[in-house]
């Protein structure tokens, strides 16, 4: 039995591929689950690589029978199986694998790393104007930068494996962004930067079950830079981990961006010596400065319910940093559990213009944040989507 990737293709499907090496081996390291397999006989047709002449020898280039073998599958009148034998590794370059296509594709077989060197393009796998898309069971190390990204409709992300080393900038696991619909389940990820990150212009999002770090968590943005709209609602994550990260739930915008951030759940989350477990920052900034700005992307309905586990103690368990014209509002924590990592010393929770409400007693306090909503809002500031 094999690992499968189900791509259920409407428009167009970009997939870039710097430099990759696939090997299709039955080999699947998460510990969560074990993803769908297909039958080795399966009753779809079958295009195989090697029939459009790729070698498998991890040093031939097979870039071209990939796309062959694509082409042909995409011009079937009927759903179609691309086939990726096992026992070979196939290096590929850069490649567009595009639609529309008359049925559904489906790949089998498919594990990637990324060879040393440079490369024209920093995304591993990309995946755009597409929708009801299904990926399964794909496994990718050191990407250049980020390793997934989607900008699809109706999404299903499942059984993921990637890896790369927790120094490496900008190898975000699995970022999307223009996105809608997006179920993301049942995945390891190690990287160098967030395990998750989620972009403007995203809405019904779930992530369920995802073992995270080392890395930089799962995030909510950066949204606003150089003074842009930025809208993400109804986010879900839950039943996770999150283990030896710089941050673990993390809603990140920079100053003089405007749009909102809303309906957003955590729960059921552990953390295990993490720097900023719970963390809303609103003064993101990438460089050495950045010029303080009045505008600020709303953000409002987020809750924090079940999270436990332990903190870095370099850094406040809870940071709720708000913009200083647009506080954050309806925040609310609830069952939230957090103790060092080590030794006894334990901060304050930080907060900066956060309104809410604490359900039950947190361990630390979370005193500071402000309980009920602010007097007034300033309307002409605040951009609800």
């Amino acid at each position: 039995m094999m690992d499968s990737v189900h791509l259920h293709f409407a428009l167009l499907l970009a997939i870039t591929l710097c430099s990759l090496t696939l090997s299709a081996q039955h080999r699947f390291l998460s510990q969560i689950s074990a993803p769908p397999s297909l039958a080795p006989s399966s009753p779809l047709p079958v295009f195989s690589v090697l029939s459009y002449g790729a070698v498998g020898d991890g040093v031939a280039d097979d870039t071209q029978s990939f796309k062959m073998a694509w082409d042909a599958a995409c011009q079937a009148d009927d759903p179609a199986l691309i086939l990726i034998p096992r026992h070979y590794s196939f290096m590929i370059q850069s490649a567009i694998f595009s639609g529309p296509c008359r049925n559904r594709l489906t790949f089998q077989g498919v594990n990637g790393t990324t060879l040393p060197g440079p490369c024209d393009s920093p995304v591993a796998l990309r995946l755009f104007w597409s929708s009801n898309l299904i990926v399964k069971g794909i496994k990718i190390k050191n990407s250049p930068q980020f390793h997934f990204r989607y900008s699809c409709h109706h999404v299903h992300i499942d059984s993921l494996y990637i890896k790369a080393p927790s120094s490496s900038p900008n190898t975000d696991g699995i970022h999307v962004e223009n996105t809608n619909n997006v179920n993301i389940y049942n995945s390891v990820i190690a990287n160098g930067d967030d395990c998750v990150s989620i972009g403007a212009g995203t809405f019904n999002v779930d992530i369920r079950n995802i073992t995270c770090g080392p890395g930089h968590g799962i995030s909510i943005g950066s949204l606003g830079p150089r003074n842009t709209r930025a809208c993400v609602t109804n986010v879900t994550v839950r039943d996770s981990v999150i283990k030896h990260s710089d941050n673990g739930v993390r809603i990140k915008t920079w100053q003089g961006g405007y749009g909102m951030v809303s309906e957003v759940s955590y729960s059921n989350i552990v953390m295990e010596s993490v720097r900023n477990p719970i963390m809303i920052d609103q003064y993101y900034c990438s460089g050495m400065s950045c010029a303080n700005k009045t505008a600020g992307v709303y953000i409002s309905g987020v809750s924090y319910r079940g999270i436990k586990g332990t903190y870095d103690v370099r850094s406040p368990a809870m940071h709720l940093a708000c913009s200083d014209l647009v506080p954050c509002t309806n925040l609310t924590v609830m069952d939230v559990e957090l103790l060092p990592a080590q030794g006894q010393r334990m901060l304050d929770p930080y907060c900066w213009n956060a309104y809410g409400a604490v359900a039950d007693f947190t361990i630390p306090p979370l005193f500071c944040l402000i309980q009920g909503n602010p007097l007034t809002l300033p309307e002409t500031e605040v951009d609800r989507c």
